[in-house]
């Protein structure tokens, strides 16, 4: 049986997902970071709360933290964001910009991969550094 809560796929496994599917998991696991983020901190309560986790999820909020992270990234982290950042995505939000888009891609893409890999610390890691104020 599968432990999807602690999945842990091979290379091969990883290679074999698109990174539009790479970042599809990683938008996921970002917000289920930031919501978690926003309850230990107490950031919001209620409807504000929802906006919050809004404006750290969008995809200019995730440029800006992407770019936190990328001097911290190890080179095979690298080639995967740069996979994610170059993937054929077809609609682009009216309220980011493509390039913050690609960027926000790329970061999903990394943390999707992260996720799938079962490197949760790594995740811990950088989300840490993203949040930093």
């Amino acid at each position: 049986m599968e432990q999807y809560f602690d999945i842990r796929l091979t290379d091969d496994q990883l290679r074999a997902i698109s990174s539009v599917g790479l970042a599809h998991m990683g938008d996921a696991v970002f917000e289920i970071l930031v919501r978690g983020w926003l309850c230990a901190h107490g950031k919001a309560t209620g409807k504000g709360l929802h906006q919050a986790t809004i404006r750290l999820v969008c995809a200019e909020s995730q440029s800006q933290k992407a770019q936190r992270i990328l001097p911290l990234l190890t080179p095979e982290e690298l080639a995967v964001f740069k996979r994610g950042r170059n993937a054929q995505v077809h609609s682009v939000p009216a309220h980011a910009s493509r390039a913050q888009y690609a960027e926000a891609t790329a970061l999903e893409a990394l943390l999707g991969w992260l996720y799938l890999r079962g490197q949760k610390a790594r995740i811990n890691e950088l989300f840490c550094t993203m949040m930093e104020e």
